[in-house]
């Protein structure tokens, strides 16, 4: 029956891809060459006097290893303290006579430096960009001085609880996998990483392969390919294949202890799909449809959910949001919170009724509406040069390919509830649910505020009727 209904769905799909492929949709195309080294450049050209030109490197903290956790994250700190072409007080005085903006991040499965300059400094901005990039002095007084910041910025971290219940998160459910690293490392590795740590990591995952030159505004394709032969020219061969490690989702359930917080900060997940699975869309309505609510904005530009609605009534909850976190070959999908502990029954019981109405009890009106919502909110995200770029970037690296506006719009559109409906029954009703939560997790006579994994399964399978 599934393979029958998938098989209709796809045939839908690709008619009305196939359509609005067909129709006068007037949007910018996505240029895509591929150098002899296998360096890939992507462009948009949006018009106008100003470009964002970035470099984006599958190589993130997924690619390193219990010995050099945090490295990726180190080398974007190192990567303007100078060259031996551009000492650090030079590099910022031609950023800053040129006009342009330079910034970098760094996350689980990429990382990415780009520049916003004027067209007419683009060739300039890519020659910058590649020399921080390959040439970075790694000096060893700009290493220690480094050090004290990241250290700084993990102790800043360790106040954003937001991102403590996530790394808790991904360390627990991909035990034993790399994709359970944080980002920033481990204090005691940030402490003795050096110069031959740093530069190994740059000969190792700064290959051609595993890296796209995007450009979007007012580009010209052939023009930023000559750039990236003339300055990504010499770069090694080599891909990442060889290197991932896939990751094996393992429910489970952290606590973490602050009684002196006055809230519990957490996430209740269960296993997503990967960027390139045929339910991501999917899962991306259903996301839209769980939505988010936090007590001190109400509730936004957008229409509340009904989670929203019946959350918004408990004083305790002080916001939710719905995520839906996607991977290489794995995901996270779910809820992150922050609640009052005498809120956490209701919060539970709230989710799980949300997971069981969207796979049993969604109609076509509702689910048209989200679907609109999703499209609205993804087009909207390309407001500027600088998101074009990112998103070229990252789609390159998660696909292999960008996705054009008409074809997007044809997947979401080709969404049926019967889908909708199937795709929330396997995931939520019958994947294994995760938590992660930080705060007063004891209360009276030291039993735990949040409830075991057991007994979460034994309401949702009460709902269900099992």
């Amino acid at each position: 029956m599934y393979k029958r209904l998938a098989s209709g769905l796809y045939q839908t799909s690709q008619r009305r891809i196939a359509q609005a492929q067909r129709q006068s949709v007037f949007v910018p195309e996505t240029v895509v060459t591929t150098l002899l080294s296998g360096f890939r450049v992507a462009t948009e050209n949006t018009g106008g006097s100003t470009a964002t030109i970035g470099v984006f490197i599958d190589a993130g903290s997924r690619y390193e290893n219990e010995k050099n956790n945090g490295t990726a994250h180190f080398l974007e700190h190192m990567a303007f303290k100078g060259t031996p072409r551009r000492t650090r007080m030079g590099l910022e005085l031609e950023v800053e006579n040129i006009g342009a903006h330079l910034n970098a991040y760094t996350s689980r499965e990429s990382t990415t430096y780009y520049a916003k300059c004027f067209t007419e400094k683009l060739d300039q901005s890519v020659d910058i960009l590649s020399d921080i990039l390959l040439n970075s002095n790694l000096a060893t007084k700009d290493v220690e001085a480094e050090r004290g910041v990241i250290i700084r910025e993990m102790e800043e971290v360790a106040q954003n609880f937001q991102e403590v219940v996530f790394d808790i998160l991904h360390t627990a459910v991909y035990d034993g996998n790399p994709l359970s690293y944080t980002i920033l490392g481990p204090i005691e590795l940030i402490k003795t990483i050096n110069r031959k740590d740093l530069q190994a990591y740059i000969d190792t995952h700064y290959r051609s392969g595993r890296m796209v030159l995007a450009a979007a505004g007012g580009v010209d394709h052939d023009e930023v390919v000559k750039m990236a032969e003339k300055y990504f020219g010499g770069l090694q061969h080599g891909h990442s294949f060889n290197e991932l490690i896939p990751a094996v989702y393992k429910p489970c359930e952290v606590r973490g202890e602050v009684k002196e917080l006055p809230m519990l900060y957490g996430a209740m997940v269960v296993e997503g799909v990967s960027w390139t699975h045929e339910d991501n869309l999917a899962l991306m309505v259903a996301n839209t449809l769980m939505g988010e609510y936090d007590r001190m904005r109400g509730f936004g530009v957008s229409a509340p959910t009904p989670l929203a609605m019946k959350l918004a009534d408990d004083e305790g909850i002080g916001s939710f949001q719905s995520f839906n976190t996607c991977y290489k070959e794995t995901g996270l999908i779910g809820t992150y919170f922050v609640t009052a502990p005498e809120s956490v029954d209701n919060l539970i019981d709230s989710v799980l009724k949300q997971w069981v109405w969207l796979a049993n009890h969604i109609d076509q009106a509702t689910v048209d509406r989200a679907k609109r919502s999703l499209l609205t909110n993804l087009l909207l995200m390309l407001d500027g040069s600088t998101p074009v770029c990112e998103d070229i970037g990252r789609q390159l690296l998660c696909y292999g390919r960008r996705i054009p506006t008409p074809e997007l719009t044809a997947r979401i559109e080709s969404i049926t509830v019967e889908h909708l409906r199937e795709v929330c029954q396997r995931v939520f009703l019958e994947g294994q649910i995760s938590a992660s939560v930080v705060g007063p997790t004891k209360g009276l006579f030291g039993r735990n505020v949040w409830p075991e994994r057991e007994e979460i399964h034994a309401r949702l399978d009460k709902l269900c009727g099992r």
